[in-house]
């Protein structure tokens, strides 16, 4: 076991975003490899927009993509006292103030900064206040050494140095008593024992802040390593105009979670030119040094292409479960059809999604066929009464109702008429399908099985009639 400990910790304020589903690979992927420890926590201090329907669609979204914590989920929400405790730490020592300016008065002293060509930030009025007026305040972090500067090492992008003069005095608990985020973040990673954080190169700015923080708070300072963000083909920040970013839509759409997987670790770190990784082999080959600066773009084409990959190459029998949801939301009874690993198997070669397959697996299971249009006017006419017929007679005398005695009994019926094998095949195919996609004819006639074979031609034999 390493020393390793990190964390993925997501607000409950909407569905697991693509960005954060990588963020959290990149930390589970690093624990798994180095024996290390990753932790769930759920920052919900923000307590007018997070919901217990968020918290839901996180874990599940979690559950699917197959990343299991080792600790958690940890939520903020239930830390509030130790929050508490801290910020009257910083107050009895003098690291923080209560601050009463109003927001119309904020509001002045940000206009009149920009009007003056300064930063509009705060100025620090209530830093020496010796009065405690009945008012409503936030208590502020005083900003040690305002003429120094701030340096990291970040693990992705290297020495990153701020001024303090860049930054102000930080809101670190709002008038209602609620802790701000950068505040909370610092306690928790530092109680927590994170030693590195890795996240989304937006938490740049916030980093020296937090390092202030840890430092104030007489925490030991964790590592960095800040991930690019992720646009989309127009190269600007992913968004819903880009197509779906939650993590279950997805799920929903019928991809495979091994596919997003994979197609998350490629979107920004690297290792040769391989393109499909088993979970095994990027817990094996991972680095945070691979992890690339630029942008990742997002191409849900590629994501199709991998999707289709592991649709094709994937265990059949672990498809078919995942699979059986699909085929309910189309009101198919999967009890009353042939072997659904059958069907699988013979679907796999043209599905690029569970849903795609879901509808070319509908017509194994329908008791009543929707013939359309095109196949009833070339196939269900009179000139093929014969074929159905012959057909279904020679086919009702097979006693074993398996390819290579399909074959024969079909090559049998293709010599007695004297016609190619389209001639016969294409006709008895779309008898047996309505005119949907298929395998191949003889797969096509033992996964569908001889009872509703026959029953198939004498319903084509009726469509004549």
């Amino acid at each position: 076991m390493s020393g390793l400990r990190v964390r993925f910790a997501p607000s409950p304020t909407g569905y697991l975003h693509i960005g954060g589903a990588r963020t959290a690979l990149f930390n589970y992927l690093l624990a798994r490899q180095q024996g290390g420890r990753f932790i769930l926590r759920i920052e919900d201090t923000d307590v007018e927009r997070s919901t217990q329907e968020s918290v839901d669609a996180i874990l599940d979204a979690m559950t699917w993509l197959g990343m299991t914590c080792d600790e958690g989920p940890i939520y903020q929400s239930a830390r509030f006292d130790l929050y508490r405790q801290k910020v009257q730490q910083l107050l009895d020592e003098g690291k923080a103030y209560k601050c009463y300016c109003t927001a119309e008065e904020l509001e002045a002293k940000r206009e009149l900064a920009v009007a003056e060509g300064r930063k509009p930030k705060y100025d620090g009025t209530c830093r020496q206040r010796q009065d405690q007026p009945d008012a409503p305040y936030v208590v502020r972090f005083l900003l040690p050494d305002p003429a120094g500067e701030v340096s990291f090492v970040d693990r992705i992008k290297g020495t990153i140095t701020f001024r303090n003069e860049e930054l102000d005095d930080l809101i670190i608990q709002r008038t209602d008593g609620t802790p701000t985020y950068n505040f909370v973040v610092v306690i928790d990673d530092a109680e927590m024992a994170i030693s590195l954080v890795i996240r989304g190169d937006d938490h740049i700015n916030n980093t020296p802040r937090q390092i202030h923080l840890y430092r104030a708070l007489g925490y030991e300072v964790p590592e960095f390593a800040h991930v690019p963000m992720i646009l989309g083909s127009d190269k600007k920040r992913l968004s819903k105009r880009h197509g779906a970013t939650s993590v279950m839509a997805y799920q929903q759409q019928g991809f495979l979670p091994e596919a997003m997987l994979n197609y998350l670790v490629r979107l920004g770190w690297s290792h040769g030119d391989q393109e499909i990784f088993s979970m095994e082999e990027l817990i094996e080959h991972f680095t945070i040094e691979g992890v690339g600066r630029a942008a990742g773009v997002f191409n849900p084409e590629k994501l199709l292409w991998l999707n289709s990959h592991y649709m094709k190459s994937g265990d059949p029998q672990r498809i078919a479960e995942l699979l059986k949801p699909f085929l309910q939301e189309r009101g198919i009874d999967v009890s009353r059809g042939p072997d659904l690993v059958s069907v699988v198997r013979g679907l796999q070669e043209r599905s690029t999604t569970l849903v795609q397959m879901a509808a070319g697996a509908a017509f194994y299971f329908t008791d009543q066929l929707d013939f359309d249009p095109k196949t009833r006017s070339k196939f269900f006419v009179e000139d093929n009464r014969q074929l159905f017929s012959e057909l279904k007679a020679a086919l009702a005398a097979c006693d074993n109702f398996v390819e290579p005695e399909l074959e024969t009994v079909l090559h049998a019926v293709i010599e007695k008429r004297d016609l190619k094998f389209g001639k016969v095949a294409q006709p008895l195919r779309a008898a047996l399908t309505g005119g949907a996609p298929s395998p191949g004819i003889y797969e096509l006639l033992e996964v569908l099985g001889k009872e509703r074979v026959l029953t198939r031609l004498e319903a084509a034999l009726q469509q004549l009639g």
